[in-house]
């Protein structure tokens, strides 16, 4: 076989699906829609919906989730047809190497690697601002050179900041993996508890902040350009693409089909109405944002609760927002930990990362090494770099993932139209081509600096499949 052929040689189906499953399917649909709301209701109302806000699009930031959420649905369809076909681990990387070869699964699955491990970090650093926020609030100060980043990302260069480290980050890391490690379904009953709890802030929030919206907040609607992408309709646009990481939980369902019970059905219903329950309440928490205080003032550390202070009537509910984030963002790192650990291991299992990582724990039935591995990794991240700049190549890395899903959905109606679908995609050429289009449009949003990192990331990752992962291949090997 020539150089060329075997990069691009696709993985059968059938291999996927054969494929030794030595994790319990432990998942039902309940369990899916907790994992997906768990990871979309998260930093992206926490914590990012103040900072596009005030950085990008004013109160036009309900037009930025509207786009984000379009371009998030589009992409949850064609998953949901992937799922339903091959209910494995590893989500896009697993899609792409069944349609498009070696060579570029492990370009999206290398990609989506670093999807899951900046929302790690970056949800990590969302929730150390409202942990400190909440000891604050307790009568405990966490004294700011060791609860912020020693590093900010300005004008495509890094500063010095003066800070230590970001230790409250470091530490909710460490503290996720610990539990991911004993067990799947541990997991998701702490995620089922935290969950409600954070989605009845999030109802308490709106239902209390309606009242005391100032209309005259959302005046002007779109803010005047003030030059790039600060205001103006390019600022909507470009805030679209920073809110758009939040998005990614249905992905996260995704990565669960290897341990979900009738994953055909129960995986593509579960990225749908996650998907569908975020969206709404993304663009009411937006809007109830921006017309409690004005826009500028929403770039802090907790967003939400900046603005529940502005109102003396509501101080009470501000605590309570407090514990919500924390416990809210706490189940977000824990399913993208979850997801990661997932990833790396059926890469492992394909040859492409070293075989250790493919390991399962003999007891608890987990994959602990890549467990481990994320949570120092991640840990360390969260623990030097702020939330901008993690939370933007974030989303640059899901949006690649989802243009390939969408694509990847065309070639296999084209390449194996007789493959059973438990779920199709509706006007598949015309959904499935927007999903591409709206995708790649939110990253050409992205500026320079943020375009080399990922240049950076990408050249590493190559380096990895010529000197590890294209000599070890478990496709070319049985070849």
């Amino acid at each position: 076989m020539s150089l060329i052929r075997s990069l691009f040689t696709v993985k059968p189906i059938e291999a996927s699906l054969s494929a030794s499953d030595n994790m319990r399917r432990t998942l039902g649909l309940k369990d899916l829609i907790v994992l997906g709301v768990g990871a979309v209701i998260g930093a992206g109302i926490f914590v990012i919906t103040g900072q596009a806000a005030a950085e990008h699009a004013g109160p036009a930031l309900t037009i930025s989730f509207v786009l984000a959420g379009l371009a998030a649905a589009l992409a949850a369809l064609s998953y949901a047809e992937f799922a339903a076909m091959l209910p494995v681990s590893g989500s896009a990387y697993v899609y792409a190497y069944a349609t498009f070869g070696e060579l570029l699964a492990w370009f999206i699955g290398w990609n989506v690697v670093a999807e899951y491990l900046l929302a790690v970090s970056s949800v990590a650093v969302g929730w150390s601002g409202y942990g400190v926020g909440l000891l604050h609030s307790m009568g405990i100060d966490v004294p700011a050179v060791l609860a912020n980043a020693p590093l900010a990302f300005v004008d495509g260069h890094f500063v010095v900041t003066g800070a230590l480290i970001n230790l409250p980050a470091l530490l909710v890391v460490a503290a996720i993996t610990a539990l991911l490690y004993s067990g799947t379904r541990q997991s998701t009953l702490f995620a089922s508890v935290v969950v409600v709890l954070k989605v009845l802030v999030v109802i308490l929030f709106v239902v209390f902040g309606l009242q005391y919206i100032d209309t005259s907040l959302w005046h002007p609607y779109v803010p005047a350009n003030q030059g790039g992408t600060h205001y103006g309709w390019s600022g909507v646009f470009r805030a679209a693409t920073s809110v758009f990481y939040a998005y990614i939980g249905f992905d996260a369902v995704a990565t669960a089909a290897q341990e979900t019970r009738n994953p055909q059905q129960n995986v593509p219903a579960g990225i749908l109405i996650s998907l569908a329950v975020c969206t709404v309440l993304y663009i009411i928490v937006a809007a109830v944002l921006t017309g409690l205080v004005p826009y500028p003032q929403l770039a802090t550390a907790e967003p939400v609760a900046t603005a529940l202070a502005a109102h003396p009537q509501l101080a009470w509910l501000k605590l309570l927002t407090q514990v919500g984030a924390v416990a809210g963002l706490t189940s977000v790192i824990l399913v993208m930990h979850l997801g990661l650990a997932r990833i790396l291991y059926t890469m492992a299992g394909d040859g492409l990362l070293p075989r250790t990582f493919g390991a399962v724990h003999e007891r608890f039935k987990t994959p602990h090494r890549t467990t481990v591995l994320v949570g120092v990794i991640g840990g360390v991240l969260a623990a030097v770099f702020p939330l901008s700049l993690l939370g933007d190549l974030l989303s640059m890395g899901t949006l690649l993932a989802f243009a390939t899903v969408c694509i990847g959905v065309l070639v296999l109606r084209h390449t194996r139209p007789d493959l059973p679908r438990g779920f199709r995609v509706p006007a598949a050429p015309a959904v499935c081509s927007l999903g591409v289009i709206v995708c790649l449009f939110l990253l050409a949003q992205m500026n320079a600096g943020n375009w080399m990192l990922l240049a950076g990331w990408t050249a590493l990752g190559m380096l990895i499949y010529i000197g590890y992962g294209y000599r070890h291949s478990a496709l070319r090997a049985r070849g």
